[in-house]
């Protein structure tokens, strides 16, 4: 929780995070446990004895920051500042980190983040002579090591090029254990997050996370609740659930389904809103819009990856259904007695994507009228199945359609902001921008609704209702409606 203690640290620790809100939670709790194991977290490079990236490799231009990074503060080293690599480009390159990044001293992803304690005692202890690794899986060793006590073990120095530490917590794809600590340093102390299931098994042709985050892996509900009612306990009023595929949750005690689990969240006391993300199109059932518009704590927007609106380029894609399957999803939520917001992610240039094809994603843009829409360029990435595919489209065209997507999706969110101008909605409120002297809030359907109020006496963290006056592209604007606050 957030209620970490503080500890008069003399070991300093700085950690950046690229990526995803898996990752920033994921941060949030390796921070839980080094503050817990002695460290002080500071804000700078310079401040730190410790200096770790969190990394993100969905896309190779967030992979490339990381060792850019890394290259810019190699000179630190002979201050005797140690480097951590964690996540997702640590479990992708392990080893190899080393040979790229020759300073790096700690590699570790995101599935072994329940032995950070123990590599941070090696990190600490072991003599820079001596490099030092944890096993990928308990009771194995590499050829040319030795075994030592706690599972840890000793390279046996033979073809070593150096003499840093070397210490790596890379499990591999069937770990059936989650990153669960008491000790999670969350920022906002109103809106937070709880993870509910890590890995995945989808294997889409161009994503890396089954190779980066292992398989499948959900919490008991219990545990779910339990740190729910904590979070409210400590005056959290709005939670977050997270996965890689929210939806795909399977309760190992077998009490509840995902949107089972979703309402007894949403009944926990305190609690004002709920939300959820990401959800994958296979998984997503009739029962969570019910449960939607029955539970009103549950935010009614959802998060709804389409990637193309190509039925052949979704089967290239292998993600194992069909346009006509997708917009019948879509079709729930519209018959839903809520107004429910939908946004997407779609993917432009897949190898073999036509321009038939291409029009078709542009179709179903419009058909849908997504509130927001997260696009990208295919990137090629390390072990996935799309590296063999023929027909690589130019980077140029790519860049193209992209920029055609986006202009067509822009018309479509200026139409559908605009509706809200008149209406009175509940925001949360975020912060207060002093330069244009307005606070910050955000509405149930995740729109950022920027408004007027009484100077500076509202408090972050609260709920007021909000005329809407003006809609842009992305947000919206207004005046408080009143003065009560909730």
């Amino acid at each position: 929780m957030s209620g970490v203690p503080e500890q008069a640290a003399n070991k300093t620790f700085y950690l950046e995070t690229f990526g995803c809100q898996m990752n920033v939670h994921d941060s949030e709790k390796v921070v839980g446990t080094l503050v817990q194991e002695g460290y002080r977290q500071v804000e700078t490079v310079d401040q730190a004895d410790l200096i770790l990236y969190n990394t993100c490799s969905i896309r190779d231009k967030a992979e490339q920051k990381v060792f850019h990074r890394l290259a810019d503060y190699k000179k630190l080293q002979a201050q005797g500042k140690k480097f951590g690599v964690l996540g997702c480009v640590a479990q992708q390159e392990g080893e190899r980190i080393f040979e790229r990044a020759p300073h790096v001293s700690l590699v570790c992803g995101s599935a072994s983040y329940r032995k950070l304690p123990e590599m941070l005692v090696q990190l600490e202890a072991t003599p820079e002579p001596l490099p030092r690794k944890i096993p990928r899986a308990a009771g194995e060793s590499a050829a040319g090591e030795d075994q030592l006590a706690g599972g840890v073990t000793r390279d046996s120095g033979l073809g070593t090029r150096d003499s840093l530490v070397r210490i790596t917590g890379l499990d591999d794809r069937q770990t059936d254990k989650c990153f669960e600590t008491e000790f999670t340093a969350r920022t906002n102390p109103h809106r937070g997050y709880i993870t509910i299931i890590e890995g995945c098994d989808k294997f889409c042709a161009y994503c890396v996370v089954p190779f980066t985050r292992g398989k499948e892996r959900s919490r008991t509900s219990d545990s779910v609740l339990a740190e729910a009612r904590q979070m409210a306990d400590l005056g959290y009023t709005e939670i977050q659930l997270l996965g890689q595929n929210v939806n795909s949750y399977k309760d190992p005690a077998g009490k509840c389904s995902f949107a089972e689990l979703l309402a007894a969240v949403g009944e926990v006391p305190g609690i004002k809103r709920v939300r959820f993300t990401t959800s994958h199109p296979r998984d997503f059932g009739r029962d969570i819009v019910d449960v939607i518009d029955a539970v009103p704590t549950l935010c009614d927007h959802v998060h709804l990856p389409v990637q193309s609106g190509s039925t052949r380029a979704l089967d290239a894609m292998q993600r194992l259904y069909t346009r006509e399957q997708y917009l019948e999803r879509i079709s729930w939520m519209k018959a839903a007695k809520r107004e429910i917001s939908i946004t997407t992610d779609v993917i432009v240039g897949f190898p073999g994507e036509t321009e038939a094809e291409f029009a078709q994603t542009l179709t179903l843009l419009d058909e849908v009228g997504y509130d927001g829409v997260f696009s990208f360029k295919y990137s090629a990435r390390p072990n996935t199945p799309a590296l063999k595919l023929d027909d690589a489209i130019p980077e140029e065209e790519k860049s193209h359609r992209l920029e055609v997507l986006m202009a067509r999706q822009k018309e479509i969110q200026i139409t559908r902001y605009r509706k809200y101008v008149g209406a009175t909605l509940e925001v949360m409120v975020e912060a207060y921008n002093e330069p244009r002297a307005q606070w910050i809030g955000r509405t149930s359907h995740n729109k950022t609704l920027n408004f007027n109020g009484i100077g500076k006496t509202i408090k972050v963290g609260t709920y007021v209702p909000v005329h809407v006056t003006k809609s842009f592209p992305n947000s919206l604007a207004g005046e408080l409606a009143s003065p009560t606050v909730v």
